[in-house]
C-alpha cells in the first residue's frame, strides 16, 4: 500500500522538505531494524523553478539569467542535468523503500518511464524510451524523470508534461540535449490534460506498473510530518 498526498501548487523549497521528512521516517526506521511502511507518493504542482542535478555545471551568470526571467532556481541531490518546473506540469516524488518493490534503481527507473509510457497510451499518444533517460514522443520528451536513492528508499521522481506552458523550456538546453525538444500531453493529443484530469490516470497506471494499491494519506501522518517540518524550522532559527 503506497499513500497518495496531494500537495497542489506549492513552492519547489516546501515540497523537497516534506520528502526528506517522509524519506527520514524511512531512513529512521531502518535504523532501528523496524519494517515501517512509510511508502508515500507525493503528488504537486510547482510554482515557476529550474531545477539542477549534481553534475550541474551551471555559472552564476546562467543562474542570474534563470532567475531574471520570474522563477526560481535550484540545486538538487538528484540525477540529471537542467530541467523546468511550473504550473501545468503532474511531478510525482514518490518516497518509496524499494525493498518493498524490487532493490534495483534500473528497474525503478524504468518502472517510472513505464508508467508515463502507459499514460500517454491511454491518450492515444505513443511515448518511447530512448537512449536518454525520461519518456519521448518522437524527438521532443513530454516526461523528465531525475532520481535519488539512499539505502534503496528514493527520493525525487518524475515530472509529467501536462498543459503547461513549454515557452519556459526555450531558455534551457532541457536535461542537458541541445537538439531535442520538448512537448505535452495536451499538445500530442489535441485534448486538454490538465493535471487535474491526468491525476488518476498517473494512479491507475502507476500502481498496475508497481503492483500495488495506493490510497490517500491518513491526515494524521501529514499533521506529524508537517510538524516535524515546522519543529525543524523553530530549532534552525533559535541556533540561528
Amino acid at each position: 500500500m503506497v499513500k497518495v498526498w496531494k500537495l497542489g501548487l506549492m513552492s519547489y523549497d516546501t515540497a523537497l522538505k516534506i520528502q526528506l521528512a517522509v524519506a527520514r521516517k524511512h531512513l529512521d526506521a531502518l535504523m532501528k531494524g523496524q519494517d515501517g511502511n512509510y511508502d508515500t507518493l507525493l503528488l504537486v504542482e510547482h510554482k515557476p523553478v529550474f531545477t539542477v542535478g549534481i553534475r550541474d555545471e551551471t555559472s552564476n551568470n546562467e543562474i542570474m539569467r534563470l532567475r531574471g526571467l520570474g522563477a526560481e532556481f535550484r540545486k538538487t541531490n538528484r540525477g540529471g542535468l537542467i530541467t523546468f518546473h511550473g504550473p501545468g506540469q503532474l511531478v510525482a516524488y514518490p518516497v518509496i523503500n524499494l525493498k518493498h518493490f524490487k532493490t534495483s534503481v534500473k528497474w525503478y527507473v524504468q518502472s517510472l518511464e513505464e508508467t508515463v509510457i502507459n499514460v500517454c497510451s491511454e491518450l492515444g499518444i505513443k511515448g518511447t524510451r530512448s537512449p536518454y533517460t525520461g519518456v519521448w514522443v518522437d524527438d521532443n520528451k513530454i516526461a523528465a524523470i531525475g532520481i535519488h536513492a539512499s539505502r534503496y528508499v528514493t527520493t525525487h521522481g518524475i515530472s509529467i508534461n501536462c498543459d503547461n506552458d513549454l515557452s519556459w523550456f526555450n531558455n534551457i538546453d532541457p536535461c542537458g540535449i541541445e537538439d531535442k525538444g520538448v512537448t505535452s500531453l495536451t499538445k500530442e493529443s489535441g485534448i486538454e490534460c490538465t493535471v487535474e484530469k491526468i491525476t488518476p490516470i498517473f494512479l491507475k497506471c502507476f500502481n498496475k506498473v508497481f503492483g500495488c494499491e495506493t490510497e490517500d494519506i491518513d491526515p494524521k501522518m501529514q499533521e506529524e510530518i508537517l510538524s516535524s517540518i515546522y519543529n525543524k524550522l523553530l530549532v534552525n532559527n533559535v541556533s540561528a
